[in-house]
């Protein structure tokens, strides 16, 4: 959410508002509720009295997103603060709202509504849903979660309905964001391990593979730092993108993406993946490919046995890490991952059969070292028939940061052969320049 003349921002400067305080902390997870918009006003107070209550008496800093989505039935709010301060924070909020909703019958219930980036929300919900029923057990409440469905590549967020008490509702939220915290610290912890292997100048936010707010890298100013980026890009987003499919409208690419080189990638999903990554009627691979500005497609099976389907991936190196990136962090939210089980998939890229020895290297040292390096398998088949284009297959095996530091490793070894047979070639004497 942004800030400044779209949302109020109420805080305590020596609190959560200055340098001191967390606030500053990029890898806080703050706490996310939304309320029906009719009880803003109430919660903001005469002269906002009321809200600089509960700032003041909470230590906290709130974010009312008031003016965003204009006509909507029901406004975000974000409450920085320690876990206590959001959690008392959160109990005055709904105090106000039950007796505002009391005096006034507007409405019956006010349940509490937590909002959560989907990547952490399987997490949450945990192996057939014991988590989530061990909450409600616990909490004597009832926690309904919104529709995958809901979902779009730029609204990562889903809902999180608590029914119960003021009381009730509060202690559910107190172990509901016991979870969520826990996975986001996970994942902090797992982005911070892999930052050297990812390419230069990508802006890890514009994956959407991690809750919201894991801004580890500088946002993207041009890829390897050569030329900045357009003026309507979007830090959240990445440049800007056109076309359906992945197939980009004119002039919608930022300039390095049209300079920059195709490439082509062979991932390989788990077959009942395959109607999640497409979603209702394509919309889920439309925006993906439209997101990442990549053509995706996902290859007819050669039996209707085969564990796995191949999806194709076309485009220039950041298309690559956000297609991808999307596509890992899709599987682990539909579940077809278990919350500990770290995404694994196999992808194969196709290089210059004269490239694949360097890829070995001698006895194998090399590839054992990419290895060793990138956490990644890697697989060069031996005894494989070139294709048309002289090229042959390297197959990865790993999670996410393995597999795209290994495939950059790989194409840099592929662009040190090239460079090397094109100086070979000026210097071999050709018969209209006679050696001397």
């Amino acid at each position: 959410m942004g800030t400044g003349s779209r949302e109020q921002e109420f805080g305590q400067p020596g609190a959560m508002g200055g340098p001191q305080g967390p606030r500053h902390r990029q890898q806080e997870l703050p706490l996310r509720i939304l309320v029906p918009t009719q009880f803003v006003g109430a919660i903001i107070g005469k002269e906002g009295l009321t809200i600089k209550n509960i700032t003041k008496q909470t230590q906290s800093k709130v974010d009312i997103h008031r003016k965003e989505n204009a006509g909507a039935t029901e406004k975000s709010i974000t409450i920085h603060s320690s876990n206590e301060g959001c959690s008392q924070a959160c109990r005055m909020i709904l105090e106000i709202m039950e007796k505002e909703a009391n005096d006034t019958k507007i409405v019956e219930e006010v349940p509490l509504k937590i909002l959560a980036h989907n990547s952490l929300v399987g997490r949450l919900i945990g192996k057939e849903g014991r988590n989530l029923k061990k909450i409600e057990q616990d909490t004597g409440t009832k926690i309904t979660i919104s529709s995958l469905q809901d979902l779009t590549i730029y609204n990562q967020e889903r809902t999180i309905t608590v029914r119960g008490g003021v009381e009730e509702c509060c202690n559910a939220e107190v172990e509901i964001m016991k979870k969520l915290r826990e996975a986001h610290e996970n994942d902090v912890a797992s982005l911070n391990q892999q930052t050297n292997m990812m390419p230069p100048g990508l802006n890890l936010s514009a994956l959407g593979i991690f809750s919201s707010g894991l801004s580890v890298l500088p946002p993207a100013s041009g890829l390897r730092g050569s030329l900045s980026a357009p003026a309507n890009y979007s830090p959240l987003l990445g440049p800007p993108l056109g076309g359906l499919y992945g197939v980009p409208s004119s002039g919608a690419l930022s300039l390095q993406q049209a300079t920059a080189e195709q490439e082509v990638v062979y991932l390989f999903i788990p077959t009942p993946a395959v109607g999640a990554l497409i979603g209702k009627k394509g919309q889920h691979i439309k925006e993906l490919a439209h997101y990442a500005g990549a053509s995706i497609k996902i290859a007819a099976p050669d039996n209707p046995d085969d564990p796995e389907r191949m999806v194709i991936i076309t485009g220039p190196p950041e298309a690559q890490y956000k297609a991808q990136g999307r596509i890992y962090g899709k599987l682990k939210e539909e579940n077809f991952f278990t919350a500990k089980e770290e995404v694994k998939l196999g992808a194969h890229i196709k290089v210059p059969s004269s490239a694949a020895g360097r890829v070995i290297g001698k006895g194998g040292k090399t590839v054992n070292e990419l290895q060793n390096l990138t956490s990644a398998e890697v697989i060069v088949p031996r005894d494989q028939t070139p294709d048309e284009n002289d090229e042959v297959f390297v197959k990865i095996i790993g999670h996410f940061f393995a597999s795209q530091a290994a495939q950059r490793k790989i194409r840099e070894i592929v662009q040190q052969v090239k460079q090397q047979e094109r100086k070979h070639q000026q210097t071999v004497p050709t018969p209209s320049q006679p050696s001397k």
